[in-house]
């Protein structure tokens, strides 16, 4: 594994240490118009990298199936959905402004649910990564490292305002600054673990490497209309969500297709 891999790794959880630094530079709740923003715009990159570096890709891979070369592709989108379903029942998590858990009855603190919340739908963003480096690193795919590096850059980018949404919820309930800064750090700590065991994987099974990719996306757009969409949505009717996701979107796209 190069260097350049490793860096590609670790964009993302640095743009999660770095939002979850807000916290000691911003002051009092974060605004609900914010937050349904900085939402949207998170949603918008998952969706377009889905689309861009996953599921094209991943059918591009399958062009010697023909017509059927949408066939894994809608196999492992399918199974990246059920995968995270799975988890969504056997982990026991809170979403932010939700004061009922979810999965398994658990003793856990709010804060560490809230932090199990975050991590859960971080997974999926690391698997992305690592799947895609994966590809690279495999030389028969046609994924390049600039490629892999746009959806690195973009999964950072929203990854920012992630950890300044799991850091200042938490300073406002009375956590401390610094425990709040750790716990949004420690969120987003899921990423490059799930990108590296991700590679570790896929560079043994380069044939079924369309599934990985497909599955990827599944479980990012599963995070999307599963968490992100409801809440960009949610209390007094604002359209800023949807207008903001539109630019994380079009800035996923135009980094993918740039660098790409």
């Amino acid at each position: 594994m190069t260097i350049d891999v490793l860096k590609g790794l670790m964009i993302p959880f640095i743009g999660t240490t770095m939002g979850s630094a807000c916290v000691f530079i911003m002051k009092d709740k974060m605004n609900d118009k914010i937050q349904r923003a900085l939402t949207g715009f998170a949603a918008g990159v998952m969706v377009a990298a889905s689309i861009w570096s996953l599921l094209i890709p991943a059918m591009e891979q399958s062009d010697g199936m023909g017509a059927m070369a949408f066939l894994p592709a809608a196999i492992g989108f399918m199974a990246g959905i059920l995968f995270l379903l799975f988890l969504d029942e056997i982990i026991p998590h809170l979403h932010m402004n939700s004061e009922q858990a979810e999965g398994p009855h658990s003793n856990l603190k709010k804060s560490t649910m809230l932090v199990l919340a975050v991590a859960l739908h971080n997974l999926p963003e690391g698997m992305a990564v690592g799947v895609v480096y994966a590809g690279f690193l495999t030389g028969e795919t046609g994924i390049t490292l600039m490629g892999a590096l746009a959806l690195s850059l973009g999964i950072a980018i929203q990854n920012f305002p992630e950890g300044a949404i799991i850091s200042m919820p938490l300073k406002s309930e009375g956590v401390s600054k610094g425990k709040s800064f750790l716990y949004g750090t420690l969120s987003g700590a899921v990423e490059p673990i799930g990108a590296f065991l991700t590679i570790l994987l896929a560079e043994q099974v380069t044939p079924f490497l369309p599934y990985f990719l497909s599955f990827a996306a599944g479980a990012m757009m599963y995070v999307v209309v599963e968490e992100l969409i409801p809440e960009m949505s949610e209390g007094e009717h604002s359209n800023i969500g949807t207008i903001v996701f539109s630019i994380g979107f079009i800035l996923m796209m135009a980094l993918d297709v740039a660098l790409g």
